[in-house]
C-alpha cells in the first residue's frame, strides 16, 4: 500500500501513535535488542533508543538480515515497528518467514525511480516519511532503507536533515535505524554496525545454500575507533534472517 503524505499523517492521528508506545513496552529500557545474542553482546544490550544508528555493507553483506531480525526482535516484544522502503523492495513473506509480526509492522512503500532525478525524488519522500513517523512517535524501531541508491544522490543530502532528525527522536523510545552501502549519518550516541562477507563464507550441503558468514564490526561513542570484527552466521531456509555466533 502507497501512501500519500496526508494519507500518512491522517493515519498516525488516527492511530493516536504519538502518545505511548505499545503498553508491552518497558519504559526502564533505554535499549533495542536486535534479537542476534552474539551482536547484542558487542552492542552492550542493543541499539540505543531515542538515537539514529546504522546498518551499512555490501550487497549480500549480511544488511537486510540484520535489519530483518532487528524488526522481528522488535514484534516479537509486542512493539510497533515501521519500515520507510525507498526503493519498494521489501519481500513481505521473506520477513514473515523470518519472524517479523506484519500486524505490527507499518510498510510505507518508495516508488524507485531512475539513477538520478527519479532516486532524488525518492529518496526526499522517504525522508519526509521518515521525520513524519519519528515526530509521530509510538514505535520501538524505525528504519530507512537507503540501500543501492547513487552515491551523489545521498550527497546531496542536505546536512541539516542530519541535525533535524536527531533533535526529532531525542528523548523517545524510539530506536531509528538506517541502512545502506556505506556509513550515512548517525547521531552522537548511535552505533554503527559494518558488515562485510567473509572469502568463502557461503556454506552449501547437498546444493542447497545454508547460509553467509559475514564479519560485523560495531562501532560508536562507546567504541569510536570501532571493535574489532566479530564473526557472524546468517542462516538461510526458514530462519532466513536469523543471526547467530559462527
Amino acid at each position: 500500500m502507497k501512501l500519500a503524505k496526508s494519507e500518512l499523517e491522517d493515519l498516525l492521528r488516527a492511530k493516536k501513535l504519538g502518545n505511548t508506545l505499545c503498553s508491552a513496552h518497558d519504559r526502564s529500557s533505554d535499549l533495542a535488542p536486535t534479537g542476534i545474542s552474539a551482536l547484542d553482546a558487542e552492542l552492550g544490550g542493543g541499539l540505543p533508543r531515542g538515537e539514529i544508528s546504522e546498518i551499512v555493507g555490501a550487497r549480500s553483506s549480511g544488511r537486510t538480515g540484520t535489519l530483518c531480525a532487528t524488526l522481528a526482535a522488535a514484534t516479537s516484544r509486542g512493539e510497533l515497528a515501521a519500515l520507510v522502503d525507498t526503493l519498494d523492495r521489501f519481500d513481505p513473506g521473506s520477513a514473515a518467514a523470518a519472524g517479523i509480526d506484519l500486524s505490527r509492522l507499518l510498510w510505507i512503500r518508495g516508488r524507485p525511480g531512475g539513477r538520478d532525478v527519479g532516486a532524488s525524488r525518492a529518496v526526499n519522500r522517504a525522508l519526509k516519511a521518515l521525520g513524519l513517523l519519528l515526530h509521530a512517535g509510538g514505535f520501538g524501531v524505525v528504519a530507512l532503507d537507503l540501500a543501492d541508491l547513487p552515491e551523489r544522490t545521498l550527497r546531496h543530502i542536505p546536512f541539516t536533515t542530519w541535525i533535524r532528525l536527531p533533535r526529532a527522536i531525542e528523548g523517545r523510545p524510539t530506536a531509528c535505524v538506517l541502512v545502506g552501502d556505506r556509513p550515512i549519518a548517525r547521531s552522537a550516541g548511535g552505533m554503527t554496525l559494518r558488515l562485510q562477507p567473509v572469502e568463502g563464507g557461503v556454506r552449501w550441503s547437498e546444493g542447497l545454500l545454508q547460509g553467509l558468514e559475514v564479519a560485523v564490526r560495531v562501532i560508536g561513542a562507546r567504541c569510536p575507533h570501532g571493535r574489532h570484527p566479530r564473526p557472524l552466521f546468517i542462516s538461510a531456509g526458514e530462519a532466513g534472517t536469523a543471526l547467530s555466533s559462527a
